[in-house]
């Protein structure tokens, strides 16, 4: 065998184990690290899709806060539920005030009608209230106008036209018994009905709550007709009037004054009555 062969079996032998043991090692270290990174690639996989499925429900979270229409609805009910308890409470209280003042008013205006129908019957007289009596031959409170004699009957067209406008009021067309009252007004100045008829005016206006014209008919009925027996109930609208503006002040000082001009009257009495109530 040669030398230099025998040489080469000789290397071949002594390098051999180290050479497949570094290269050996290389292998695994290789395989090591390629485990490792797939490892590491899944581990990012799964934090990527839990990071995704993260915001899926973030975002489903504030579309349930912000659109939802089912949640939205709840609130807005929940909302109308308390609203509408607070409605109840202040309906009910309004509603037993409604009935009351209802209540009061018809009593006024039945007692009130029953009176004034007692005056408009023949043979009553259109002049000064009970607690006052007009002194015989006083000059009648309209210019020009000659009161009836005591027992004189209203003629019966003057009758007629009267009953005509009471029956639109009655009724409840107060707007027709304005017109109705103020055209026998202007057709029989000097009707000892004239004093009631404005009256009924005034109390037209009350009904359809319009104060302040109410106010300003029963005004003109005092200043017009002071003497007439009308004037006590004409002070009492105007202080229901002042009530329902607001003016308590005014009201007061309203009824003072017909329990302290008229206190005889039924009227001056319900004035009592009130200003009891309001002190």
């Amino acid at each position: 065998m040669r030398p230099p062969v025998i040489l080469a079996i000789i290397g071949a032998l002594v390098t051999g184990p180290a050479h497949a043991q570094l290269f050996g090692g290389d292998d695994v270290a290789r395989k090591q690290i390629a485990e490792q990174s797939k490892r590491l690639d899944d581990l990012r996989q799964q934090n990527e899709a839990l990071a995704a499925r993260l915001a899926r429900i973030e975002e489903s979270l504030r579309s349930q806060a912000s659109s939802n229409p089912a949640l939205e609805l709840a609130q807005q009910l929940e909302l109308i539920r308390q609203e509408l308890s607070q409605l109840r409470g202040q309906m009910e209280v309004l509603g037993n005030d409604v009935q009351m003042s209802a209540k009061r008013q018809r009593d006024m205006y039945v007692d009130l009608d029953s009176r004034l129908k007692r005056f408009e019957q023949p043979g009553a007289t259109g002049g000064a209230p009970p607690s006052a009596p007009a002194a015989a031959g006083a000059p009648a409170a309209v210019a020009g106008v000659t009161p009836p004699g005591p027992g004189a009957a209203p003629p019966p067209a003057e009758a007629s036209a009267y009953d005509a406008a009471q029956g639109q009021r009655r009724i409840g067309n107060y707007q027709g018994a304005i017109a109705g009252f103020q055209n026998f007004i202007a057709q029989y100045p000097r009707s000892q009905l004239a004093p009631r008829a404005q009256y009924w005016i005034g109390d037209s206006y009350y009904n359809l709550r319009d104060f302040k014209n109410a106010i300003a008919n029963q005004q003109k009925l005092i200043a017009t007709w002071p003497d007439s027996a009308t004037v006590p109930d004409a002070l009492l609208n105007i202080a229901s009037c002042q009530l329902e503006l607001g003016d308590t002040a005014a009201a007061k000082k309203t009824m003072g004054s017909l329990v302290t001009r008229y206190p005889a009257t039924e009227a001056a009495e319900k004035a009592k009555r009130r200003l009891a109530t309001l002190k």
